[in-house]
């Protein structure tokens, strides 16, 4: 089972990154796909998540509206395109399936 994140950097506020979640040692379409966020300081924030049944999905308050979540299960993949970005959304971003998550990706915002 494993998890990689990747597409994280440094962007300017109003800018946009897209990252992207390879999933291996799953049944991809048995599983809902999803991101969470941690930085410094506060608490862990659930972001978005995707159904890969039947594609519905999840958005935090603080996120809807700039990011979309999608998936592909010919590739076991997830991206997560996030567009005007904010300082706030700096973290540390992470993909999980179920109970499992894999290295976290570095979303850095400036101002």
């Amino acid at each position: 089972v494993q998890l990689q994140a990747s597409g994280g950097g440094l962007v300017q506020a109003g800018g946009s990154l897209r990252l992207s979640c390879v999933a291996s040692g799953f049944s991809f379409e048995d599983y809902v796909i999803g991101w969470f966020r941690q930085a410094p300081g506060k608490t862990r924030e659930g972001v978005s998540c995707i159904s890969n049944s039947d594609h519905s999905t999840f958005y935090a308050d603080s996120v809807k509206g700039r990011f979309t979540i999608s998936s592909d299960n010919a590739q076991n993949t997830a991206h997560l395109q996030m567009n005007n970005l904010k300082p706030e959304d700096t973290a540390v971003y992470y993909c999980y399936m179920s109970t499992y998550f894999g290295p976290g990706t570095q979303v850095t915002v400036s101002s």
